[in-house]
């Protein structure tokens, strides 16, 4: 049984949807999720592509086994970053993600085009999928628009996402969920689409995968990650980091070693409950604030509280649900709060909860000429009023709260990141800190592998965590189980990664865009920790770059040779111009095997 086959492909601009095919092709070589994401838009995105323009695509898509997965659901938001220029897939999970794929059963998700001239919802699950008018959600926050279906479940923008925030969130849930990096929301919002609406109900687990879901969700539930996950979700990384040295607080000038405020003790004693109380895994804390309660994920109490100054819970409970409603990126938002104040901009000092949440409502509006830089990260503020040294980042996405001096993986992981500073490509220093001798072999290797590994695992869309502690074969026995034809699954993961290399080569990316800010070369404060007293070496790192990209078989400059391209079966034709034009274009039967060809989609 191969049930999803095709994608719902919604014309902003023509005021219409339609169903079309997904090549045989493309399904067995990308999955579905982060790979075909990257396939449409390396087909479909002319080369500088604005991406707050109707050209660009945003993609909300499933795999082939989106509803019966074990873990969290999730869905891909893909598209072209507004913060990074670069390529952008951001994961989201709770309950949309569920009843999408009931919604829309033969498919692996919405393709949106174009641009409504009127806000605008799509509406699907309810009979024959339509977009409808909107405008009576403007200006409304992410809960409002939530409440706005209430036999739904609902993907939505807020006030930063129409405000074209560069990093705004695509929210679901009422807020409790978001895809959060690099601004999807923002391209949502550039498009007028206020909402996307599934009211289908979730399907059912399929008889061919009933065992398998019973058997690996038990294992899950026993294992040690799925008991760390029942514990305290992702909070306990707050606590982690700060026992190796590597959690940044104050924006990026001091390392923080106290959480008690703010770590995961803190987050059980000031919460009224969980996400899913019923559930062997149960998710989140839900805390209480003034306008509602959230659900902190461990990135919150990281940069809103230890890179603020803030110590308690309360508090920065508050400010993250600020950033919730609004719909913006903790992450982005704790350090652009943080240069502002490092910059001397902000008008207040760390540990000012109620000034942050001030300046977060006023940069998610773009109110005042700090407010408008800052809603474009950190790189644009320093490009207007100076300060390029106050909070690192890589291709211009703000780094999470592992200090990279901790460990060489965990620098080599940040700068070599497909969409920017992101810890959730690859995570060596849950390992390497506490390692004594640098290895550079295992550091590649580590990385690699990791990259590999969740291409694969974001294209089936699947809760990562249980994706790496379950499937060795990277869920090959359950796509079998469903005759679903698939490429080796190790492969399709070096393919997805390399084919993302080649999106982002095309948009100008190269070595230099592989760095980290110079200030790494500092050393981290002395003390216990493992981390303590560690640097980025430069020397060191640059050499470690030059093995990566060997490793990878790309060129001394980042780039995919085509020997590298043959082998993955992507045709030379996606290398830039003047990259080795001795070397002979790969000719296939099928022309949807090769990157850049013409004739690519076919319609139902």
């Amino acid at each position: 049984m191969d049930g999803r086959t095709r994608v719902l492909r919604a014309d902003l601009g023509a005021g219409e949807v339609r169903f079309e095919r997904v090549p045989d092709a493309w399904r067995r070589r990308y999955l579905g999720g982060k790979g075909l994401g990257a396939r449409y838009l390396y087909e479909e995105l002319p080369a500088g592509a604005d991406p707050l323009g109707p050209e660009n695509l945003l993609c909300f898509l499933l795999g082939p086994l989106s509803g019966a997965l074990p873990g969290e659901s999730r869905y891909a938001a893909v598209t072209k970053s507004p913060l990074t220029g670069a390529f952008l897939d951001s994961y989201s999970g709770g309950a949309f993600p569920d009843r999408l794929a009931g919604s829309l059963p033969a498919c692996l998700g919405v393709v949106v085009e174009g641009e409504a001239a009127e806000p605008t919802a799509l509406v699907v699950g309810d009979g024959e999928p339509r977009l409808e008018p909107a405008g009576d959600l403007a200006g409304a926050d992410t809960v409002e628009t939530d409440a706005a279906y209430p036999d739904a479940a609902v993907a939505c923008v807020g006030p930063a996402g129409e405000a074209e925030v560069a990093y705004a969130t695509i929210a679901s849930d009422g807020g409790d969920h978001h895809a959060g990096r690099g601004g999807a929301g923002a391209v949502m919002g550039a498009k007028n689409l206020e909402a996307v609406v599934a009211r289908g109900d979730a399907p059912e687990v399929p008889d061919a995968l009933a065992d398998l879901h019973e058997r690996d969700g038990a294992a899950f539930v026993d294992d040690d990650v799925g008991r760390w996950q029942a514990a305290g979700e992702t909070l306990e990384s707050v606590d982690f980091a700060a026992e190796v040295g590597v959690l940044p607080a104050r924006g990026w000038r001091e390392t923080a070693t106290d959480v008690d405020g703010i770590g995961i003790e803190a987050a059980a004693d000031a919460a009224v409950g969980r996400e899913n109380p019923d559930e062997a895994v149960p998710g989140g804390f839900r805390i209480e604030t003034d306008e509602g309660e959230t659900i902190p994920r461990g990135a919150a109490p990281m940069t809103l509280g230890a890179g603020l100054g803030l110590d308690d819970f309360d508090a920065v409970a508050a400010l993250g649900e600020t950033c919730d409603r609004l719909g913006v990126d903790v992450i982005t938002a704790g350090n652009a709060v943080a240069w502002a104040v490092r910059a001397g901009e902000a008008g207040f000092e760390f540990g000012d909860g109620a000034a942050a949440r001030e300046l977060v409502g006023r940069i998610a509006r773009r109110e005042g000429d700090l407010a408008d830089a800052l809603a474009d990260g950190v790189d644009e503020a320093a490009a207007r009023y100076g300060g390029d040294d106050f909070v690192p980042t890589v291709k211009s996405m703000e780094l999470p709260a592992y200090d990279p001096r901790g460990a060489p993986g965990m620098a080599l992981a940040y700068a070599t990141s497909d969409r920017g500073g992101c810890h959730r490509r690859a995570r060596p220093i849950e390992d390497a800190v506490f390692r004594e001798d640098d290895d550079a072999d295992d550091d590649v290797r580590a990385v690699v592998e990791a990259q590999n590994a969740r291409s694969v695992l974001w294209s089936l869309v699947v809760d990562d965590f249980a994706g790496e502690t379950l499937w060795d074969d990277r869920g090959a026995e359950w796509l079998d189980a469903l005759d679903v034809p698939h490429d080796d699954l190790d492969r399709v993961g070096e393919r997805v990664w390399t084919l993302v290399r080649l999106f982002n080569v095309r948009e100008g990316f190269d070595r230099s865009d592989d760095a980290l800010p110079e200030w790494f070369g500092e050393s981290l404060p002395e003390g216990d920790a493992p981390a303590a007293g560690r640097a980025v070496d430069p020397g060191a790192f640059d050499r470690l770059l030059d093995a990566y990209y060997a490793a990878r078989g790309w060129t001394a400059d980042g780039v995919p040779t085509p020997a590298t391209c043959d082998r993955l079966d992507l045709s030379t034709d996606a290398l830039p111009s003047g990259q080795d034009p001795t070397d002979e274009r790969r000719t296939d039967d099928d022309p949807t095997d090769s990157v850049g060809s013409a004739d690519s989609t076919t319609h139902d």
